[in-house]
């Protein structure tokens, strides 16, 4: 995936040394997202995600990412495995969290990533690993980033939609 057909992101519009910066940003975004949406935990179709369950996913993916880019570190091009993301909404309950909780911990994983991948050089960003979505592709640690600002910022859309459809809706 290098560029999403549906929100226009492309991959290779964005510049390394810019990605620490709009992931820090992109983190800011969710508190005002979340708590413009009347019901934060209503599903705008059964087979779309509340706005509660896209920030819980999205604060996954910091924690994720994070673990992937530390492994890429440590290890020649390793395989990472699947995050289980559809699981994840049923396992750990996204939708009966509680959303400052939430909020705090994707911040928190954000400045942790962030601080992470700020602290990467040229050569750490061609670090490769095997990425397992969409499909089982080698990937660089600078497309790893990329990915978490496409992840953020698509996902912050989802929100900002669901808020609209309730808003529309009538909730």
């Amino acid at each position: 995936m290098d560029r999403c057909a549906e929100c226009s992101f492309v991959y290779s519009a964005l510049d390394g040394g810019d990605l620490p910066g709009r992931l820090r940003d992109l983190a800011g975004d969710y508190p005002a997202a979340l708590h413009g949406v009347p019901d934060m935990r209503r599903r705008p179709a059964p087979e779309v995600w509340s706005p509660l369950e896209y920030a819980c996913h999205v604060r996954d993916v910091f924690r994720v990412q994070g673990e992937r880019l530390a492994l890429a570190l440590r290890v020649t091009e390793p395989e990472f495995t699947p995050m289980g993301r559809d699981e994840l909404v049923v396992t750990e309950r996204y939708n009966a969290q509680d959303p400052e909780v939430v909020l705090a911990d994707l911040a928190t994983a954000a400045d942790r990533f962030v601080a992470r991948f700020a602290a990467l050089g040229e050569v750490d960003l061609a670090r490769t690993g095997v990425y397992p979505w969409p499909q089982r592709e080698v990937r660089t640690l600078l497309w790893l980033g990329r990915h978490t600002v496409h992840e953020a910022e698509h996902h912050l859309l989802d929100i900002r939609r669901g808020a609209g459809a309730q808003t529309a809706g009538g909730a």
